[in-house]
């Protein structure tokens, strides 16, 4: 079997989550060997976007940073987020607008960067349902799941493009039913990210999925990055910048040899999709990075604070901050 040890891993941080226990001050036990011993915890289980993390394990990057990894599946960014709030992992890869959230909520946790500068967020569905701008969703059914900031946005999102928000008929559906009410017809589309789901769909369904970005239609969020806890970033800022910049050489690389990080990714990851799966989900994955050529997870203050001032108008996020409230600059090399 793949990845034993990160099954047992897996398995422990679950029963650490249930239990309410929180993990030991320091970050990176040391092995025998001197190296690090670093978990970082997914956003979801492995699909594509996370096929630079294996590629970097694979080619030795984080080793020759003195970094030991183990890459744990997750169960949505919330839950990530909370076990590195509470010391379960070390490092977390999390959707940036629940790190907000997140942090409001006093959460001890920060940004290292944000890989995906243009957000995932979107509208997905069937080809056939000749949807081609917002407009076309008038009188569609849309699935979402409350409380995550895609619904929250998603009224915003329509009146900015000419769509009242009641000419949409929005179904409340669990994160992990929307597929199923997709391809099963009970709505005509669904809130999500594009990069990981439609491929999904299209493999399960055998039918094309067409989607409108939220980006493509003046509402982008930043999307998933690396969080940590703020007491590993007082603790230990080495095993962060080692960390970051494994991962930077990590993503930079995988983007010029997708089929080299899902090749890693089939051989080191446990329950991955199918490899033509990963292949799409990878390859929609990597226009989302930053579009000015320079290393991945770099990003603004403009970027964030676009990102803020969204959540602050749509999604309840109360006594918004500066960036440096929620992101830390410093870890992520400029190049």
């Amino acid at each position: 079997m793949k990845r034993t040890a990160t099954t047992i891993l897996a398995t422990a941080a679950l029963l650490l989550a249930a239990t309410g226990c929180g993990g030991d001050d320091s970050a990176g036990k040391t092995g025998a060997d001197g190296s690090k011993q670093v978990t970082l915890t997914l956003n979801w289980v492995p699909y594509g976007e996370h096929a630079p993390f294996y590629y970097g394990l694979q080619k030795g990057y984080y080793s020759a940073e003195g970094i030991d990894l183990k890459i744990l599946p997750g169960n949505g960014s919330g839950n990530t987020v909370k076990q590195v709030a509470q010391k379960q992992t070390d490092f977390g890869w999390a959707d940036s607008p629940v790190l907000l959230k997140s942090v409001a909520s006093g959460m001890p946790v920060r940004s290292l960067g944000a890989y995906l500068e243009k957000g995932p967020s979107s509208v997905e569905f069937f080809t056939e349902e000749n949807i081609k701008t917002p407009a076309d969703l008038k009188g569609k059914t849309v699935g979402g799941t409350p409380g995550d900031a895609l619904y929250a946005t998603f009224p915003a999102w329509l009146e900015k493009n000419g769509v009242k928000k009641d000419e949409v008929k929005v179904v409340n559906v669990d994160a992990a039913g929307k597929i199923a009410a997709l391809a099963e017809g009970k709505v005509d589309a669904i809130m999500g990210f594009f990069h990981d789901q439609a491929p999904t769909i299209e493999s399960k369904t055998g039918k094309k999925v067409d989607v409108l970005l939220f980006a493509d239609y003046g509402m982008n969020l930043l999307g998933t990055g690396l969080i940590a806890n703020t007491q590993t970033l007082q603790k230990d800022p080495e095993l962060a910048r080692k960390f970051v910049r494994a991962t930077q050489k990590s993503w930079a690389d995988a983007a010029r040899d997708p089929a080299g990080a899902v090749s890693a990714m089939v051989a080191l990851a446990e329950n991955e999709p199918a490899p033509e799966v990963l292949t799409k989900q990878l390859t929609l994955n990597l226009p989302l990075l930053g579009s000015e050529g320079g290393p991945p997870g770099v990003n603004t203050e403009a970027q964030w604070t676009e990102t803020i001032d969204l959540m602050s108008r749509y999604a309840e996020l109360k006594d918004p901050g500066a960036p440096n409230a929620y992101w830390d600059s410093s870890y992520a090399a400029q190049g």
